[in-house]
């Protein structure tokens, strides 16, 4: 694994971290689930006293009791973003065990057949995946005040390109989105799309993709030390998922995470008595930053996926 590149050295005199062990209308697409009808049990009526029944939501015709939200059924399936699936609904572009479904807020069994129009997956093939190396200085998502979002730097004259790279286009950043955080003073791969399912996959809450970082640090580490860094730290009052963390040299330690707290290395760093000098991602499940260069950006590549 290469060092971090430009990563400042410690002081003179300064403590060396001591190193220990490591340890069309036609539905087309994807169907998933099925519908089985359940048979109606008798209920008893209701006495004169009982309190009003709430209005429920729009709902598709037979949906069992279990029923939930479509867009939310979507999601959970990897179909698409909640927010995508809203806008499919709204365009009649999800059918549900074979009927169309237009209104927001629907709702059907866990066991649903849902598929989607051509029109639907022709916007999902259409959705762009950027990777940049994004600089110290930028933030990745929203900035406060005086900061620069690191989606400017999608730029023509910043792209990283080979001969068979496709163009940049303006079309590029319309609803271009972070998947994930990388703080203002890191670096390495920053993940920005169009699609929602990427975004899902890689920051909702049952992602399972890990994350590579390489840390410079100072200060003292020992083998306790090591080993609370893999497991054992809480942040926030709630417990840290395993890690997987080792000394790659005297002063250099490699993160693989499966989280994505805020400024979370850092924070466990501090909790072990080390501070960080430079923090760089280099990988994110099977995409590496590899030798995309600093400030640049590229399309996420055919062969490549989260």
């Amino acid at each position: 694994m290469n060092a971090i590149a430009g990563s400042p050295r410690l002081p003179a005199g300064a403590a060396r971290p001591q190193r220990g062990p490591a340890t069309g209308d036609a539905a087309v697409g994807q169907q998933t689930g099925r519908n089985t009808e359940q048979p109606h049990r008798a209920t008893q009526p209701r006495p004169p006293a009982a309190r009003a029944v709430q209005p429920t939501p729009p709902s598709v015709a037979g949906e069992q009791p279990a029923a939930i939200r479509i867009s939310k059924l979507m999601a959970e399936r990897g179909l698409c973003s909640r927010r995508d699936a809203d806008d499919y609904i709204a365009r009649g572009w999800v059918f549900v065990d074979g009927r169309r479904v237009s209104e927001l807020g629907s709702r059907a069994a866990r066991s649903a057949v849902i598929t989607l129009d051509r029109r639907a997956l022709a916007v999902q093939e259409a959705c762009l995946t950027i990777l940049l190396h994004k600089p110290v200085g930028y933030v990745s998502g929203q900035p406060e005040p005086g900061c620069t979002p690191a989606v400017v730097l999608i730029q023509p004259e910043r792209q990283f390109r080979t001969t068979d790279t496709p163009a940049f286009h303006p079309s590029c950043l319309r609803g271009l989105a972070p998947a994930g955080r990388l703080d203002i003073d890191s670096t390495g791969l920053l993940v920005l799309t169009q699609d929602g399912r990427v975004a899902r996959r890689l920051v909702g809450e049952d992602s399972t993709i890990d994350k590579e970082y390489l840390v410079r640090v100072a200060g003292q580490l020992d083998d306790r030390g090591l080993a609370l860094l893999n497991h054992g730290l809480s942040l926030d009052d709630r417990r840290l998922k395993p890690a997987q963390v080792e000394w790659l040299n005297a002063d250099q330690l490699r993160f693989v995470l499966r989280e994505g707290r805020k400024r979370q290395i850092r924070r466990m760093c501090e909790l072990v008595g080390l501070r960080v000098l430079a923090l760089k991602r280099v990988r994110i499940g099977a995409v590496r930053l590899g030798d995309l260069p600093l400030g640049q950006w590229r399309f996420l590549r055919p062969g490549e996926v989260f």
